[in-house]
């Protein structure tokens, strides 16, 4: 693809479209991002820019360090038929990824384009973090600051996640007739659940956000192949407010635990930056010239943002075009004037940090 002038870090809203339209079109679910970040590095290449796949599948350009934009390359599974439909004065991206997180992924992209600012297309976010905990290892030192890319709006800026941990619960008992009193393995194992459940119970008017939320994924159970025990195992997550944390929440957890054993195998940090650092305080900024008021946001799930606050030591905000209220949803679509909208904002963002 060539720029629209001799100019390499000029990139149209036109050519940003391009590129938005021809990610969400290449089908990137997790462990299969490849031709997509394919084309991300064409992009780049096209403009001049230093660009390479690392070790993991990770798209890296970097650049001026003052800010890092970043977001994941990889979507949940999902055929939505990519389709450019025409409303009134505005014009809506149908397909898997445009909201989550291909829209914001390819605003970041031309952004750090038109300002020479670092990027990060990362993989794996949707299952593991794969590439993002790659990346945090696999640096020096951190950015001096960061932007996540997630859907918030462009008119949001979003400053916290809930963390999370994961385990899995076992449990075995002998086998008996299904009249005995006694509780087999799979009656220990919702026993436990149950306990955990009544002990982070919230109060009705408390904010989701500041609870701990608890959630079985997986249960599985049954007779053993010989005859002998009954056995169950279930997978359980648990998210976690800012204020607390996860080690707390999984001693409460265990505390509660008669039966069995538990074993966690994943633990994701919650963060919750200030509105008052200089990244925040672009944002809003370059969200009222470009004529909306910014909203500050708090999401009840976890992203990227929170590897990387739980790594560097930097200001960092998460946003991106998209409502996320079509994260992984069958009508997953995005106004492509709110992803022009986000580039605008990005840039003023990035070009005010490479200023500090």
């Amino acid at each position: 693809m060539n720029a629209s002038t001799d100019d390499p870090t000029d990139v149209s809203l036109e050519e940003a479209r391009e590129l938005l339209v021809d990610l969400v079109s290449i089908p990137s679910p997790t462990r299969e991002e490849r031709e997509a970040a394919k084309r991300l590095v064409d992009f780049f290449e096209a403009h001049d820019r230093e660009v390479w796949i690392d070790a993991v599948g990770n798209v890296r350009a970097p650049a001026d360090d003052s800010v890092l934009l970043t977001s994941h390359i990889d979507t949940v599974p999902g055929d939505i038929p990519v389709e450019v439909e025409e409303t009134g004065d505005d014009e809506i991206l149908w397909g898997r990824g445009s909201v989550d997180a291909t829209g914001p992924l390819a605003a970041m992209a031309a952004a750090a384009v038109r300002t020479g600012v670092s990027f990060v297309g990362v993989v794996g976010e949707e299952v593991d973090s794969k590439g993002s905990r790659y990346l945090v290892d696999d640096r020096e030192s951190p950015p001096d600051a960061v932007v996540n890319g997630e859907p918030s709006g462009a008119d949001g800026i979003t400053l916290g996640y809930r963390g999370l941990i994961a385990g899995t619960y076992v449990a075995t008992s002998e086998s008996g007739h299904t009249s005995r009193p006694d509780p087999n393995a799979i009656q220990h194992a919702v026993r436990w659940w149950s306990a955990v459940e009544e002990r982070f119970e919230g109060d009705e008017y408390e904010p989701i956000f500041e609870q701990v939320t608890t959630k079985p994924v997986d249960i599985e159970g049954g007779v053993s192949e010989d005859g002998l025990s009954v056995e169950t195992t279930m997978d359980v997550q648990l998210r976690v407010p800012p204020a607390l944390d996860v080690d707390t929440v999984r001693e409460a957890a265990e505390a509660e635990l008669e039966v069995g054993t538990v074993t966690w195998k994943d633990k994701v940090p919650p963060v919750m930056m200030s509105p008052r650092t200089e990244v925040a305080r672009a944002f809003r900024v370059a969200i009222r010239k470009e004529g909306d008021d910014p909203r500050l946001v708090r999401k009840t799930g976890t992203s990227d943002m929170n590897i990387y606050a739980g790594a560097w030591d930097c200001p960092m905000v998460t946003y991106g075009p998209g409502n996320s209220d079509l994260d992984h949803a069958p009508d997953e679509r995005l106004p492509l004037s709110e992803f022009d909208q986000s580039v605008s904002i990005l840039e003023r963002v990035a070009r005010t940090l490479s200023k500090d």
